[in-house]
């Protein structure tokens, strides 16, 4: 939990969109793992299998009528306290504009994008991750990198 506990929190949020969600998500893995742990056969990496079970469990909440029927109230977090220096600023307008710009792609490229860029998992890992064949992520990866120019562009002229 604490070695891949951030990147399950994160990939859950990514999911999601929400933090309570992520949150549950979050525990709703762990314990699975808890639960599971010998199980584990060592045909992937102990991060991989650990966001494929977060993919599965996000699935998982999504299609649960309690969810569909339920909306809680996001959680407010505290803001950071940060200098604030013109530098910084722009770089979180960058950050935020190009954070955009992924989350505005189909599903399908986005995943396979967080997955390669953000969580460092190899192509073959993914593939099997996600039950695809590596020429599938490998075709939704240069894909989606050639989509995020075009979405910063109509960005800045929207």
């Amino acid at each position: 939990m604490e070695r891949y506990g951030n990147d399950v929190w994160n990939y859950a949020f990514f999911l999601t969109s929400r933090f309570d969600q992520a949150d549950d998500i979050f525990q709703d893995v762990f314990l699975k793992v808890y639960r599971s742990m010998f199980s584990f056969r060592g045909e992937s990496s102990v991060k991989t299998w650990l966001l494929a079970i977060t993919r599965n469990v996000a699935k998982d909440h999504r299609k649960s009528a309690w969810a569909r029927r339920v909306l809680l109230m996001a959680t407010i977090r505290p803001s950071e306290t940060a200098s604030s220096t013109e530098k910084e600023v722009l770089s979180r307008m960058v950050n935020g504009d190009i954070w955009k710009a992924v989350m505005d792609l189909p599903e399908k490229l986005r995943e396979v994008l967080l997955l390669y860029a953000h969580h460092q998992l190899t192509i073959p890992e993914i593939a099997s991750m996600l039950g695809l064949s590596p020429g599938t992520v490998k075709s939704r990866l240069h894909r989606a990198r050639a989509k995020v120019p075009v979405i910063l562009k109509q960005q800045l002229f929207d």
